[in-house]
């Protein structure tokens, strides 16, 4: 059985609640093995017979649209996938003090999309595409920042879900 590590969009804000402890529940009823949750924001390792990361998240998004009635976006990395990330991070090119986030992207975005995220410049806002994987860091509070979620999914014309460094590196330490 492989192990596959889940970043779920947009659950528990905007009046999507699920606890996690339902969402363990509902994950081993619908055939995972060893779920376990990290905080509250839709952070998922699962085990699985399913061979492949897409077909890990088609499983995670039907089993949950099945239970909570509302599609559930999700985005999987395979533990060694998340250890690389961390462990490859380019290092801030806005200096020490910048906030660092992670977009895991579903796919890698197109040749054009790839050179409008890597030259992302405002003030305050920088990117770097790694794969898969889009690096932001702010000097600015997040909630000021062009960068958000919305947009980079419109640029990258595929789904994404944001966390911050620390969030992904305690991540990687526990399940990388």
């Amino acid at each position: 059985m492989a192990t596959y590590i889940g970043f779920l969009r947009a659950v528990n804000v905007g009046g999507r609640s699920v606890p996690m402890a339902d969402l363990r529940g509902l994950l081993a009823e619908a055939g995972f093995a060893e779920v376990e949750t990290y905080i509250q924001s839709g952070n998922v390792r699962v085990g699985s017979r399913a061979r492949s990361a897409t077909k890990v998240e088609k499983l995670l998004e039907k089993a949950m649209a099945d239970a909570l009635g509302f599609d559930v976006p999700a985005i999987v990395r395979t533990p060694r996938e998340l250890a690389n990330l961390v462990e490859s991070a380019p290092t801030s090119p806005l200096g020490a003090g910048a906030r660092h986030y992670v977009a895991f992207l579903r796919s890698r975005p197109a040749a054009s999309a790839v050179t409008e995220l890597d030259g992302w410049d405002i003030d305050g806002e920088r990117l770097t595409l790694a794969g898969r994987d889009l690096h932001l860091w702010f000097t600015k509070p997040s909630h000021e920042a062009k960068a958000t979620n919305a947009r980079i999914e419109k640029i990258a014309g595929t789904v994404a879900t944001s966390r911050g460094w620390k969030v992904v590196s305690a991540l990687a330490e526990r399940w990388g």
